[in-house]
């Protein structure tokens, strides 16, 4: 009961800052506009190099103010859905592609497609950038600032006593590579499995990459005939190999591992394998549990084809439909989406850049984020693939595929079983268009 009240008074007293924020937005009698900015995954660092971005921005125009609102990441999407429903108090705001869907089929988000006809930044951005600012229908509700994409973190220190002389390359030889290191005795793990939170996550990937000769590259669960990749026999071989990489080079209490615990198995010099975003190179980076040189990235490891495919997810800055001030607004989006303050928040916030120069950027070229370049060079080997993260039913998805990835780890369900029911389900889900 404590808990829920304490949480209860958090919402009221976030809810009071946001109105009281909101009144702020408008013109001035010397023409000042003022925009109302608002952030969803904050953390302290992130809104400083924002207010930072901002005051540049101010500098460059004058006769525009920009408020910044930062509420509480958990509860930040709600809280920009009421402001977003009432229609005012919010200009330019952070949009994902898990709630451009929902916000875009309400009608509270701008459309910015003609606004940008022109506008130079395009050229600058890469071939997945500018991809990912467009809809199926070509609308352009949010222009990306960044990416998450997964790669290989792999101990060079361990492969090379494993009798290996570089990363692996395939699934199949992340599993050789893994179990050669495997050594529970020694408290030694070839493989950081994420079992727990967000487990489909890497469970998909596996099979996107063995189905990425007959993908559907504007809907990553979908083969190009049209049924899902959940029903395809290479999926079945995908879970089979991936169920092995539990069994024989994980440690049996990844079974329950998310996000923090996998990290830690890599970090703390546990594990010698982890798939994961490129903003765990600043944390690997910290330990001092492993050095410098016994570890690296690698690029994503492909199917049996030679090919994957390269889950992005992506999130960026978009208009309000109920902004009056929808020409200073996508201004904000233009300045935060070029040169100097893109570089600045990718670098800062380890994201896989939007610009085309990064791949010069000694930065990027060099070391553990080299892999990433690489991907992005190489688009017919690592193939760009959106994945249906907007629709409706997204969250009941993933609660649903964590469950039943654990079911399969411990033995409850078969792969085969597990694919049948993923297959069922995606393909009511399209029938009903929920």
């Amino acid at each position: 009961m404590r808990r829920r009240t304490a949480a209860l008074a958090l919402g009221t007293a976030a809810t009071m800052v946001l109105t009281g924020c909101s009144s702020m937005s408008g013109s001035q009698a010397d023409g000042t506009v003022t925009l109302n900015m608002v952030e969803s995954l904050t953390n302290p660092a992130r809104t400083d190099l924002i207010k930072g971005l901002i005051a540049d921005f101010q500098k460059q125009n004058p006769k525009i103010k920009v408020n910044l609102i930062s509420p509480p990441t958990e509860q930040a999407d709600q809280k920009i859905q009421q402001m977003l429903q009432s229609g005012s108090g919010v200009d330019t705001l952070e949009v994902r592609d898990t709630t451009v869907g929902p916000w875009s089929n309400n009608g509270w988000i701008y459309d910015m497609k003609k606004d940008l006809t022109g506008w130079k930044g395009w050229e600058a951005m890469t071939e997945n950038a500018v991809k990912a600012s467009q809809d199926a229908k070509g609308k352009t509700y949010f222009v990306p600032y960044g990416f998450y994409g997964l790669s290989v973190f792999y101990r060079t220190d361990l492969i090379k006593e494993a009798g290996f002389s570089k990363p692996p390359a395939t699934w199949d030889d992340l599993l050789e590579q893994a179990s050669a290191i495997h050594d529970p005795g020694k408290r030694k793990y070839g493989y950081a499995f994420r079992g727990g939170a967000n487990a489909q996550g890497n469970a998909t990937a596996i099979i996107e990459a063995y189905v990425a000769d007959e993908i559907d590259a504007a809907d990553g669960f979908k083969l190009k005939s049209g049924k899902t990749i959940f029903s395809a026999p290479e999926a079945q071989d995908a879970m089979e190999t991936y169920l092995k990489l539990f069994k024989e080079a994980s440690p049996k209490s990844s079974v329950s591992w998310g996000y923090p615990e996998m990290v830690e198995g890599f970090s703390n010099g546990s594990t010698a394998f982890l798939l994961q975003d490129p903003e765990v190179i600043a944390t690997v980076s910290e330990s001092k549990s492993i050095k410098k040189d016994q570890w690296s990235t690698a690029p994503l490891v492909a199917g049996p084809s030679g090919k994957t495919v390269q889950p992005l997810a992506t999130a960026g800055w978009g208009v309000a439909k109920g902004s009056k001030h929808k020409k200073e607004a996508v201004k904000l989006v233009e300045f935060l989406s070029e040169g100097k303050a893109s570089t600045d928040f990718t670098k800062t916030n380890s994201l896989v850049p939007i610009l085309k120069s990064a791949a010069e950027d000694p930065f990027y070229k060099t070391g553990p984020w080299s892999s990433y370049v690489t991907m992005t060079e190489n688009p017919d080997t690592y193939l760009n693939v959106s994945q249906p993260r907007g629709v409706a039913w997204w969250a009941e998805w993933q609660q649903k595929a964590d469950a039943d990835i654990q079911k399969m780890v411990l033995g409850k369900t078969t792969p085969k079983e597990l694919l049948a029911g993923w297959d069922t389900y995606w393909t009511e889900k399209r029938q009903q268009g929920n």
